[in-house]
């Protein structure tokens, strides 16, 4: 198949708008008409994960982090940056990145972060707001129903785990046909009213587009009247890191082994063992330091996270274990939820993890009971 189906498919459910502002999410390198039989999957991109690519005939590397982050003013191999995309290039290897948006999106990193550790009543940590339209449109009464499945098909009318919703008020609208005109209803140069019904419903910003074009295609008149706001509301599930309960009440001490055991971190950083047990824990991978308030302000007895910085273990310490399990270790499932997309829709896709450890933080010795 064409690369262009497989970022279709990817980016329909991990929206690359969802992205924080300076990442760098999407198509790295490479021609989105090139045809693709396999992907490989890590965590990262290197000169090592490109020659693991060749070895395995994958012409797709699918990482987490991008390859590239800022602009590249020249290509010369001075840079490993450089030097990767050279290497890429020379042996067409494609690279795609999802990054902060998969992070964000509902069911994304920090989600199964939690799912892992068996968290229940699971809730964004940071809820993504200002990624939300609503669409107001006006149809005659006989083309509502017509009109209300070419935009739910389109993917509007979703609210948490309910879909095709919509508000829909009777009424009249009144119009006047111009010269050149063909109206649905009344005459050129005549006053005309029409039953009509306003139908309202929520989209995400990235199919803002496909959601118009599918309603004016089943809409029946020549010029559709509508309206697009900007709502500050939730998208339901999606945000930064997750917050949830565990079944039972569990020892810090205990807690950890689980996090070690369950994400393979042999070097736990963690604040002071307060003696108090754990049942409300936040997670958040990836880099976390900047939300250590956050979890603490919504009632985290526990907050595990990676890139914790020195001050920031002092930040709650009293009320709150904070634990930095590292940052490669905290991400790695997002490879797993990348093979469920893809191989849920391509189940004869070839999808191979990456057998090379990226991770550049080492460890003197494991973390010991």
């Amino acid at each position: 198949m064409k690369l262009s189906d497989l970022v279709n498919h990817l980016e329909y459910y991990v929206p690359p708008s969802f992205q924080e502002s300076y990442d760098n999410s999407g198509l790295q390198v490479g021609e989105m008409n090139k045809e693709i039989n396999s992907a490989l999957l890590s965590l990262d991109v290197t000169g090592n994960v490109i020659d693991e690519a060749l070895r395995k005939g994958c012409k797709l590397v699918i990482t987490h982090h991008p390859l590239i982050f800022g602009g590249l003013k020249r290509i010369t191999g001075s840079t490993e940056v450089e030097r990767v995309v050279l290497k890429a290039i020379q042996n067409n290897i494609s690279i795609y990145s999802m990054h902060t948006n998969l992070d964000i999106v509902k069911g994304g990193v920090s989600y199964r972060m939690a799912e892992k550790l068996g968290l229940e009543n699971i809730i964004p940590l940071v809820p993504l707001e200002g990624n939300l339209l609503k669409l107001a449109v006006f149809v005659p009464l006989n083309y509502a129903d017509k009109v209300r499945a070419a935009i739910f098909n389109a993917g509007a009318g979703n609210i948490g785990n309910y879909d095709r919703c919509s508000y829909n008020i009777e009424g009249y609208g009144t119009f006047r046909a111009g010269p050149g005109t063909d109206p649905f209803a009344g005459d050129q140069n005549s006053d005309h009213s029409e039953k009509e019904i306003r139908v309202e419903t929520v989209l995400p910003v990235h199919l803002k587009s496909q959601v118009i074009k599918s309603m004016i295609e089943a809409h029946p008149y020549e010029e559709v009247a509508f309206d697009i706001f900007k709502i500050e509301n939730a998208v339901p599930g999606a945000g930064l890191g997750c917050i949830g309960d565990l079944n039972k009440a569990v020892e810090e001490k205990e807690l950890l082994e689980s996090v070690s055991a369950i994400f393979n971190a042999k070097g736990i950083r963690h604040t002071s063992f307060r003696g108090s047990k754990v049942r409300r824990v936040a997670v958040m991978g990836g880099s976390g330091a900047s939300y250590t308030g956050m979890a603490l302000s919504a009632g985290a007895d526990a907050y595990i996270t990676a890139d914790i910085k020195y001050h920031s273990f002092f930040e709650g310490r009293s009320n709150m274990l904070i634990a930095d399990i590292g940052h490669y270790e905290s991400e790695l499932p997002a490879l797993e939820i990348i093979n469920e997309l893809i191989t849920k829709k391509f189940p004869k896709f070839a999808v191979r993890f990456s057998e090379i450890n990226t991770n550049p933080v080492n460890y003197l010795q494991a973390w010991k009971k």
